[in-house]
């Protein structure tokens, strides 16, 4: 073997090394947004789907929903579900209420963060309007109302992992982000 055969060699090791790295470079980079997508696309870890409408038709059947809401304590906000459960028609839209009261002497904006259990039920719980698509500030001692509109796919009711589900959770929790021009101010 000649050095013009072992340089050839050796340029095609660095080449396919420096393709590898850059490979997983890309892929280190892709993870995240390609993990997002899996989730609203199969509702892996209680991620709810969002839909511009309700079914046409509703089942009849019921499925009691449980509400949560949690604050980071830096945000200084009481944060709560104003019904703390609900039966609801499954396929039928339901509008849920939130409140918050900004108790520090500052503006705050929060973004909720939500998650649907158990988790198998998340691509089944479609969220029609919810605060949780803008950040959110209140000024001090300010009050807001947030409502949630959703519904219950009626193909819960055939999924296997799913069919005896008989409670669903639906939780909110805020943390504090920086303001900027797409922070919903809240003037109510």
């Amino acid at each position: 073997m000649n050095s013009a055969d072992i340089t050839n060699k050796n340029r095609r090791v660095a080449f396919m090394a420096a393709t590898m790295f850059f490979a997983m470079v890309g892929l280190a980079y892709a993870s995240v947004p390609l993990y997002r997508l899996f989730c609203q696309a199969t509702g892996f870890g209680g991620t709810t789907q969002v839909a511009s409408a309700a079914p046409v038709a509703a089942t009849g059947k019921q499925i009691s929903v449980r509400f949560d809401a949690n604050a980071s304590d830096d945000m200084g906000w009481n944060f709560r579900a104003v019904q703390s459960t609900m039966k609801v028609v499954i396929g039928e839209p339901t509008l849920a209420h939130y409140t918050a009261t900004n108790m520090s002497s500052g503006t705050v904006t929060g973004t909720a963060k939500f998650n649907v259990t158990p988790t198998s039920a998340g691509i089944y719980f479609n969220k029609i309007q919810c605060f949780c698509f803008t950040k959110q500030t209140l000024k001090p001692g300010q009050t807001v109302d947030f409502p949630v509109q959703f519904f219950v796919d009626p193909a819960i009711l055939d999924d296997f992992d799913t069919k005896t589900v008989s409670e669903i959770t639906l939780s909110y929790s805020f943390y504090p982000t920086a303001p900027d021009q797409q922070a919903n101010t809240n003037t109510n």
